[in-house]
């Protein structure tokens, strides 16, 4: 690997860490706002693209493909949210059943198990190729913005802030009056919509729709999430800065990723390499604070 391969490869680096950062502030709401773990995502973000695929091939504007796509992921996170507050099943469960559902639904959306967009480039947003890297970028810059921006705006109201405490604590929040099953699937429906709004943005980046593009996706939004807080906790608590610490999570993770893939290693070992990452932010944190933090004795506190 030279310096100069790398520096080539950081416009595309930059490009799918915002891609996916926006994925990853929907995994964000349910796991750390909703303390759920919603395994929808890896359906999701796979539906979001087929559908915006299969609308752009069809001679529907980009935009509007867009919004139908997130729309349709919208309507991902209501079904596992139903299925968990209504019908009672545990979240991750609600989330794996969704997912095995949507792997028939995309299937039958596409047709097939991929849909290329190389005969439609034109009519895309964005592009991976070199010429077209600086607008694509300033585009999916846009769109990280606007989705922080709304969220931060909505998690400021009083339903954005029932769904926080929810999250937070259930019980109290339902002493207070809240519905905290409606926070629960309204806060899915969000994630999940922001999850089909990163797949469509990633199947017109790629140039196709695929059936396997969401496998591990979960994995890869979760190293975003702790990756980014590992960087932003020392700076500031506010809720946009978590936000946009969600995106600079993803954007490190995918120039750790191309690092290895530059040096030569085994595309086999890639998917490991997303685990390794999220057990390392994950696991040094609880390590250090229970064998290596010194105890706090009650005769070192000072009476007031």
């Amino acid at each position: 690997m030279t310096l100069a391969n790398w520096i080539g490869a950081l416009p595309g680096v930059l490009a799918q860490g915002m891609i996916w950062g926006i994925m990853a502030i929907g995994v964000f709401i349910t796991f750390r706002i909703l303390d759920i773990a919603d395994l929808t995502v890896d359906g999701t973000i796979c539906t979001g693209a087929a559908v915006c695929a299969v609308l752009l091939v069809s001679g529907v504007n980009a935009w509007a493909a867009i919004a139908i796509a997130t729309l349709a992921g919208v309507l991902c996170g209501l079904i596992t949210g139903i299925l968990h507050t209504f019908f009672g099943i545990p979240a991750i469960l609600a989330g794996i059943l969704t997912q095995m559902i949507l792997w028939s639904a995309n299937l039958i959306i596409m047709g097939k198990a991929n849909v290329a967009l190389t005969a439609v480039s034109g009519s895309k947003l964005i592009s991976n190729l070199d010429t077209e890297s600086l607008v694509s970028n300033l585009i999916l810059l846009g769109f990280v913005v606007a989705v922080a921006g709304l969220l931060y705006w909505f998690f400021g109201t009083e339903l954005g802030v029932s769904l926080r405490s929810t999250g937070s604590n259930p019980n109290m929040s339902r002493a207070q009056g809240i519905n905290t099953d409606l926070a629960k699937v309204l806060g899915l429906m969000i994630s999940n919509g922001l999850v089909a709004l990163s797949g469509a943005l990633l199947a017109q980046y790629s140039n196709a729709a695929d059936i396997n593009m969401g496998k591990g996706a979960i994995v890869i939004g979760l190293a975003a999430v702790v990756v980014g807080e590992a960087v932003v906790s020392k700076i500031s608590g506010n809720f946009i800065v978590k936000l946009f610490g969600v995106v600079v999570g993803a954007v490190i993770y995918h120039m750790i990723y191309q690092t290895v893939i530059l040096l030569g290693m085994n595309s086999d070992l890639l998917k490991a390499l997303s685990a390794v990452v999220v057990i390392i932010f994950l696991g040094i944190p609880y390590v250090k604070r229970k064998y290596f933090s010194k105890p706090h004795l009650k005769g070192d506190r000072k009476n007031a």
